[in-house]
C-alpha cells in the first residue's frame, strides 16, 4: 500500500503503534516493525539510560523502521533527545508539549517528527513548527487526553482541513474496520495503543492485561482533569479520585492523591486496585491475548474487507 505515511516511514502497512508509557518495550516495538507497522518505544516510562537499553534491543531484533515516541512533559526530556540522536533513531513522535521546542532540533539530525494533537489549534501550530507529521487523537484514547473530549470522528476531518501533511489517526481505533473509517474522514494512517497492550510482546504487567480483555463498555473514565486529563480503568484508585473531585477537592490535594509512580503500580507491577490503570474505551472490544504480528495481519485483511464491501454498496 502507497500512502504519504508508508512513504514517510518507509514501511509496508499505515499502522502506527502507540509508544505508551509501561507498555511499549524495544519487543513490543520490534514486533509490530517486523510486521510491517511502526513500532514505538514509549520512553516516558524510562530513564535515559533504559531509553538507550530499548533502542539497542530493538536494532538487534528488527531490520525495519522503529521511533521513539518523547512525551515532553515528563522529566529528563533533554536527556531523552540526547540519547535517541547519539543511538541514530530516524523517527520521533513527540507529544504532551510545544512542538516547537525540540522539532528543529530533531530535523537538524535527520530525524523525521511527528507530534500528537487533541484540537485543530495545535495541528496548525504543528505544521507551522515544521513537524513531518501528525497524530490528531479523540479524546476514546487510553492514557493522557484532550481536555475538549472531542471524539476522533469529529476530529479528523477538522484536522484534515485545516492541514496539509500526512495526518494519522488515533483514539478508539482497534480494527481494520475503524482504520477504514479513519481514512474516509481524511486519515492517511492510525496509531492503535490500546489493541496492542494486550499482546505478549508488551511489558504491561499480565494482571493488566487480564483486565483489558475484561474490560466492557463503560468500564474507562476521562478523569483527573486539573491535572493532565487521562483516561483510566475503573477501580479503586479511581474512585478515591472521583469522590475527591465531587467534593471540590483542590488541584493540589488531587495531585496528592496521585501521588508519584501511580501508573507504574497499576500498568508494570500489576495493583489492580491503586494502580492508574491507562487505557482506552477500545478495550470494551478487546477480549484476548494475541501476538502483536498476528494483531497487524488481523487489521489489515479487516481493512481490506471492509474497503471491498463498501465498494459493493455504491
Amino acid at each position: 500500500m502507497k500512502n504519504p505515511v508508508c512513504t514517510l516511514f518507509n514501511i509496508k502497512y499505515p499502522i502506527i503503534q502507540a509508544g505508551m508509557i509501561w507498555c511499549s518495550g524495544w519487543e513490543l516495538a520490534s514486533a509490530v516493525s517486523n510486521a510491517g507497522g511502526l513500532g514505538l518505544i514509549g520512553s516516558g516510562s524510562m530513564y535515559p539510560e533504559v531509553l538507550k537499553e530499548h533502542i539497542q534491543k530493538c536494532k538487534k531484533a528488527t531490520n525495519k523502521p522503529f521511533g521513539v515516541n518523547i512525551p515532553l512533559l515528563y522529566p529528563d526530556i533533554d536527556k531523552h533527545i540526547q540519547v535517541t540522536i547519539d543511538e541514530g533513531v530516524k523517527i520521533v513522535f513527540t507529544s504532551a508539549g510545544n512542538p516547537k521546542t525540540w522539532t528543529s532540533k530533531l530535523k537538524e539530525h535527520g530525524i523525521t517528527v511527528v507530534h500528537v494533537v487533541s484540537n485543530v489549534k495545535f495541528a496548525i501550530k504543528c505544521q507551522e513548527a515544521g513537524v513531518d507529521a501528525i497524530v490528531a487523537e479523540g479524546f476514546e484514547a487510553g492514557g493522557h487526553n484532550g481536555r475538549e473530549e472531542t471524539t476522533t470522528l469529529v476530529l479528523i476531518p477538522q484536522v484534515r482541513k485545516a492541514v496539509s501533511i500526512p495526518l494519522i489517526a488515533a483514539g478508539g481505533i482497534g480494527s481494520g474496520s475503524a482504520m477504514a473509517a479513519a481514512f474516509a474522514l481524511g486519515a492517511d494512517a492510525v496509531q492503535i495503543g490500546s489493541r496492542f497492550v494486550a499482546t505478549p510482546e508488551s511489558s504491561a504487567h499480565q494482571n493488566f492485561k487480564d483486565a483489558v480483555i475484561h474490560t466492557n463498555e463503560g468500564d474507562t473514565v476521562l478523569t483527573l482533569k486539573q491535572l493532565t486529563p487521562v483516561r483510566l480503568i475503573k477501580n479503586k484508585f479511581y474512585s478515591e479520585v472521583e469522590a475527591a473531585e465531587k467534593r471540590g477537592a483542590s488541584k493540589e490535594e488531587i495531585a496528592q492523591i496521585l501521588g508519584r509512580a501511580r501508573a507504574k503500580k497499576g500498568m508494570f507491577e500489576g495493583d489492580m486496585n491503586e494502580g492508574e490503570l491507562e487505557i482506552g474505551q477500545i478495550s470494551g472490544a478487546i477480549d484476548s491475548i494475541k501476538p502483536a504480528g498476528e494483531i497487524v495481519e488481523e487489521i489489515m485483511k479487516d481493512f481490506n474487507s471492509t474497503i471491498s464491501r463498501l465498494s459493493k454498496l455504491l
